[in-house]
């Protein structure tokens, strides 16, 4: 009888774990990005604190149908060391190059077809033109306007 009791006690026990260690299927954690990843909105406020936020990084990526236009024409940044990430999933070569007010290049991707290259510059606030170099691509329409904050 004392083996039973003790059985028993041990299987209400475990019926208990399971039933604190089972949850729903929406934790808060969830929606919180992962520990490594730091979102926009999080270096903007560091930087607004007087903290020292990671580089600001800006996205372009070409049409993936092959069209010569890039997915957006606008895009915003703040003031600094910034990283260009470029993608052109179509196999028509692109790249991406930004020109300051004085239109002087002051960054500019490896000219690529189904890949991604990425680079860096150092920005002040200001407009930037951001286009394709590849002939005729941004008389095409190939370019979009960065505003730098």
């Amino acid at each position: 009888m004392k083996k039973f009791a003790a059985l028993f006690a041990l299987l209400l026990a475990a019926l208990a774990l399971v039933a604190c260690g089972g949850g729903s299927d929406t934790t808060s954690e969830e929606s919180a990005p992962p520990a490594n990843e730091t979102t926009k909105e999080a270096e903007g406020e560091k930087e607004a604190e007087g903290g020292t936020a990671g580089a600001a990084t800006v996205d372009f990526e070409a049409d993936p149908s092959g069209n010569l236009a890039y997915t957006t024409d606008e895009a915003t940044s703040k003031a600094g060391k910034v990283t260009v990430n470029f993608t052109n999933q179509s196999a028509v070569p692109h790249d991406v190059a930004l020109e300051d007010e004085a239109g002087e290049t002051v960054a500019q991707t490896e000219v690529l077809a189904e890949g991604s290259d990425s680079t860096t510059a150092n920005l002040k606030p200001g407009t930037y033109k951001y286009f394709c170099t590849i002939p005729g691509h941004r008389q095409a329409g190939m370019e979009g306007t960065l505003t730098v904050k």
